[in-house]
């Protein structure tokens, strides 16, 4: 059967760090009650010159150099994005065009943090329906454009970004023991919309609006609706979290990263943290994580991965593979 095997990754951070003490001038909190409750340090920020499609561009070529590849390999690019350049048209497109690409086709995915878990899925599918060879699945967010400086609940939250992974297919015996995509799981459900979001948009204020959210009700749900996606990849491949070598959440908050890794039975030392580093990037999270844990030499050819991501709407998924 075809599979969708990872060939190169990449990633891009804004030249600007931010630490906590950074925000002690601007709104009442402090470097350890940041610390505490999220377990972040620091995070990146764009400057006026470092948009979501300059930052996914960057991700991109470093991820295609990686790979040993040119654009002129690629079939397509899915972009994974809650922070585009324009309203219309996709920044997938301006990447595509940034890069010097001008066949296949390229469009956005919006999920919000679990954009790049959606994109990966969906581009799978592609590939496995024959209509893409090698896919660019980007997550890149300049999330710090959203954010109101004057409520300190959220705006020490987030961070900038951009992680890219290139994907192609390649010839799998239909086992786990399979590289490539083995099983992936994705939900939805709006009625908690107003729990996380942005109070602006083109059809209702013609705004770009802020980002808002019910930190206490986000977390609530965090944790269980992590366990339902991931389960259901156990459940499909028959694995257990005694298989895994490594887990690569979302990086929103350390404290929901333990409490899911408890709950499933995963080792603490089989999971990849680096909110400390980035903060919550959104679509960017995963693959930053990922980045970080192939460049260090953790992650190695052959090891079974999790990935898992839960964001606005409320959306939520989980993707497992062969590395």
């Amino acid at each position: 059967m075809i599979r969708s095997i990872v060939r190169g990754i990449g990633s891009a951070l804004p030249r600007r760090i931010m630490k906590n003490a950074d925000f002690e001038g601007m709104v009442e909190t402090s470097d350890e009650w940041i610390a505490q409750r999220t377990g972040i340090r620091q995070r990146h920020i764009a400057a006026d010159d470092e948009t979501t499609a300059s930052l996914g561009e960057a991700a991109a070529r470093a991820a295609l150099d990686n790979a040993g590849l040119t654009p002129a390999d690629i079939d397509l690019i899915v972009l994974a994005t809650s922070t585009p350049n324009n309203t219309f048209p996709a920044t997938a497109v301006e990447i595509q065009n940034r890069l010097g690409m001008h066949h296949g086709f390229a469009f956005d995915m919006q999920a919000v943090c679990s954009g790049f878990v959606y994109a990966i899925t969906t581009a799978d599918l592609y590939i496995r329906g024959g209509l893409a060879k090698r896919v660019l699945v980007i997550g890149a967010e300049t999330f710090s454009r959203i954010l109101d400086w004057n409520d300190r609940s959220t705006c020490v939250l987030f961070g900038d970004g951009a992680g890219a992974l290139v994907i192609e297919a390649a010839e799998g015996e239909g086992t786990i023991a399979d590289r490539g995509i083995l099983a992936a799981s994705l939900r939805s459900d709006g009625v908690h919309k107003d729990k996380l979001y942005v109070d602006g948009g083109p059809s209702t204020t013609g705004t770009v609006g802020m980002l808002r959210m019910e930190g206490r009700e986000v977390f609530k749900h965090a944790v269980g609706m992590i366990t339902d996606v991931i389960e259901a990849t156990y459940s499909e491949t028959g694995i257990t979290s005694d298989d895994l070598d490594w887990f690569v959440p979302h990086q929103a908050n350390k404290r929901i990263i333990d409490a899911s890794a408890k709950k499933l039975g995963i080792a603490e030392e089989k999971v990849v943290v680096t909110v400390n580093l980035h903060g919550n990037t959104s679509a960017a999270s995963v693959p930053l994580a990922l980045s970080v844990a192939v460049a260090d030499g953790r992650i190695k050819k052959g090891d079974l991965v999790l990935l898992e991501a839960m964001g606005g709407g409320f959306t939520w998924g989980a993707v497992l593979l062969r590395w």
